[in-house]
């Protein structure tokens, strides 16, 4: 590939305008990319209005020019964003205002106001990607019936978006800053320069684990931070965009590799969509700042999708299932347990429901540092973050109400107010942080240190395919507060029942604590404790501000409230060794939970210390082991399972035969694992052996594990 000099940038915005007609494939792709532009509805009563907002120099009356903060939002945008749509109105033949000379003119004062005062934001972002998108944007919509000095003093503005620019670094950006100059690019005519970006473009599908971007569990990150950004840059800003640049350029010589196309496509489907609930709407676990943003709860787009089955079949059905998902023509089918080993994030799926569980290690950081404002109360939402989703709103524009120190699953301090937003983003304290899956089924372990108050906890989640059981052992904390481990808080979306003493009960609104509760259930989710719990639980209506969660400006500080359901464990003041233990059951009635909750749905918690949190599902034939040390588990009468090493196991029996094992290691330091298992094997496969002792009538199995970019992902031999 080509690179591509400040210096030719330069040249590119002092070259003259495009004259004559257009032909060939630039040509092509223009038209593509205006289509693309002119894909909006115009409303003419908005048009108006819009024009009737405009002051006679060309600004706006109510677009306030003066605060370029950071955490102002930057709100002299909508002055470039209503000049894009004054002049789709402009060239809409379904508009009253088409070809309107009037309109034409008050675009041309509109431009002249911005160029002469060349607003300049506190964030780089506005100057780099917001404000050239827009008025490049502007030029291929209308550009050439503007002045030529005109067009050309924006210029310059257009070409802050550049590939040496401080935005266009390997990341998410680096692809959309690089369509902005393409667009550039077509607007004036430069086929040598197009030819080198796209081949720029094209070049940023790649893995580029340990760095900015792709990384090879597929997930995304945006910075060196090794935050997880999938469904946020690595989404709109890196997967779409490129697939909007492969649409753009599809059939023509730019094409982009049938290769590169699939590779974008395993991202997708890998990636994205397994970090999307259903594959349909956004999941809040992976948000970052943005969650204390107000949200639309709706299904994601099909236009992306399409995109890629224009020009391959590859995994076509896959994604035709997700676009038939989105338009609400199919139901929810998939099942599927999913680590993302480089991000430390793991989801889990069934046809009627989706949970995923967040943390982090010494190998990331918790959380995104809360640029420009939004996300200040976001310290502890990767602590062992556990939602639990059936439908996809179920956390929907919850923030402003929400208790930011009971999060769900989590086991965090209780004090008086959280730290300042500055001391958000922390690097974990602890290694042993992993999963261990098959792809179907998984647990997950956290060793846990809190690096805001450094309580301490041993927490496990062990899932199966109708409940997942929750796990938490050797709790301790030095500080003179109350430590609490919160089960859910979530929108109240019915009663809340629960089973005490062998009565069921519905509770009132309120606020208290509980003893012996067998179950509670709220909004078709039940919560089993396996031996009667005291819990303390609130259904009630809780208040605050949006304005409250967020440092930015002009937020509404109108008082909201909804009623929320949240219980919790409360460990009490400088707990010492304190422990939980709940099976979460989604899509249950009080009439199943009745029924089912006394043999604990066929659960039986194997070990629930500081050594080993262990679990069996008899019904399944499953047992699922997190080895924070060396150990031994006996699974059946006559079956121990044991590991030579810290490590994570899941064991797969039909009757009183082991038939698989999956086994990974979350401290990342191991080559192999070693496990002891009653009974003799005798099986070799690739990475593996096994050693039958006949004399003890067990046998060795060795595994490797991966390495490099693969270290922490799950390996499954069959025995």
């Amino acid at each position: 590939m080509k690179s591509i000099s400040t210096m030719a940038f330069v040249a590119i915005a002092l070259s003259t305008l495009p004259v004559g007609a257009e032909s060939g494939d630039l040509a092509i792709i223009k038209r593509r990319v205006i289509a693309e532009l002119m894909n909006s509805s115009i409303d003419d009563r908005e048009v108006k209005a819009t024009i009737d907002r405009m002051n006679n120099d060309g600004s706006f009356r109510d677009i306030n020019y003066v605060d370029l903060s950071r955490t102002a939002g930057f709100p002299q945008r909508n002055h470039t964003y209503r000049l894009v749509y004054l002049a789709q109105a402009h060239r809409s033949k379904a508009s009253s205002f088409y070809r309107n000379e009037g309109l034409k003119e008050r675009i041309r004062r509109g431009f002249k106001y911005w160029v002469d005062n060349d607003f300049f934001g506190d964030n780089w972002h506005n100057n780099q990607i917001s404000t050239p998108t827009n008025l490049v944007n502007l030029m291929l919509l209308i550009g050439d019936e503007l002045p030529v000095d005109l067009v050309e003093k924006g210029q310059p503005i257009i070409g802050r978006a550049h590939m040496n620019a401080s935005g266009a670094r390997p990341s998410g950006d680096r692809i959309v800053i690089a369509g902005i100059l393409a667009k550039n690019l077509l607007f004036r005519g430069d086929n040598e320069q197009f030819d080198r970006i796209i081949e720029l473009i094209e070049g940023e599908v790649k893995f580029t684990t340990g760095s900015r971007g792709m990384q090879h569990d597929y997930s995304f990150h945006h910075r060196h931070d090794r935050v997880n950004n999938t469904t946020s840059y690595g989404y709109t800003k890196y997967a779409n965009a490129f697939g909007e640049w492969s649409y753009y350029v599809a059939g023509t010589k730019y094409a982009f590799s049938v290769e590169k196309k699939n590779h974008l496509i395993d991202y997708y489907l890998e990636g994205i969509l397994k970090q999307q609930v259903y594959g349909i709407y956004p999941d809040v676990s992976v948000k970052n700042r943005s969650i204390t943003r107000q949200a639309k709860f709706e299904p994601r787009g099909i236009v992306e999708l399409e995109r890629l089955m224009q020009s391959t079949e590859y995994r076509k059905e896959e994604l035709e299932e997700i676009i038939r998902l989105r338009n609400g023509e199919a139901r929810p089918s998939q099942a599927f347990a999913k680590f993302f080993w480089q991000t430390e994030h793991f989801v889990f799926q069934r046809p009627d429901f989706y949970t995923t569980v967040r943390m982090f290690s010494t190998r990331n950081r918790n959380m995104e540092v809360p640029y420009n404002g939004p996300g200040k109360p976001t310290h502890h939402r990767a602590d062992g973050t556990n939602y639990l989703m059936l439908k996809g709103d179920e956390y929907h524009n919850i923030w402003p109400v929400y208790d930011w120190q009971k999060i769900s699953g989590t086991t965090i301090v209780q004090k008086p107010k959280l730290y300042p937003p500055n001391q958000i983003q922390k690097k974990g304290l602890t290694d042993f942080v992993g999963a261990v899956t098959d792809g179907l089924f998984g647990a997950v372990a956290f060793d846990f240190i809190s690096p805001h108050d450094f309580v301490e906890a041993k927490k496990s989640w062990f899932f199966f395919d109708r409940e997942y059981v929750c796990l938490g052992t050797d709790i301790n904390c030095k500080r003179d507060l109350p430590v609490v481990t919160s089960v859910n808080q979530v929108l109240m979306r019915s009663q809340v029942t629960i089973c005490r003493n062998g009565k069921v009960e519905t509770l009132p609104e309120g606020k208290r604590e509980l003893d012996k509760v067998k179950w509670a259930r709220q909004d078709r989710v039940g919560y089993i404790f396996p031996e009667p719990a005291t819990v303390n639980l609130s259904n009630q209506i809780q208040t605050g501000r949006w304005s409250d969660i967020t440092d930015q400006k002009n937020i509404s500080d109108a008082l909201v409230s909804e009623e929320v359901f949240a219980m919790w464990f409360d460990h009490g003041l400088r707990p010492r060794n304190a422990s939980y233990q709940y099976i979460v059951v989604p899509n249950v009635t009080d009439q199943e939970l009745s029924e089912t909750s006394e043999s604990n749905r066929s659960i039986s918690i194997l070990s629930n210390t500081s050594e080993m949190q262990a679990v069996k599902h008899s019904g399944l034939g499953i047992s699922q082991i997190a080895f924070f040390k060396a150990g031994l588990v006996e699974i059946t009468d006559d079956t121990v399972v044991g590991m030579s090493s810290h490590g994570m196991a899941m064991v797969k029996m039909e009757g009183d035969r082991i038939m698989e094992l999956s086994v990974s290691d979350p401290s990342r330091t191991l080559s192999r694992i070693t496990m002891s298992v009653s009974g003799i094997y005798d099986s070799q496969g690739e990475g593996f052996s096994t050693r039958p002792m006949r004399s003890k009538s067990s046998t060795t199995v060795t595994i490797d594990l991966p390495q490099g970019v693969y270290a922490g992902k799950s390996v499954t031999v069959s025995l």
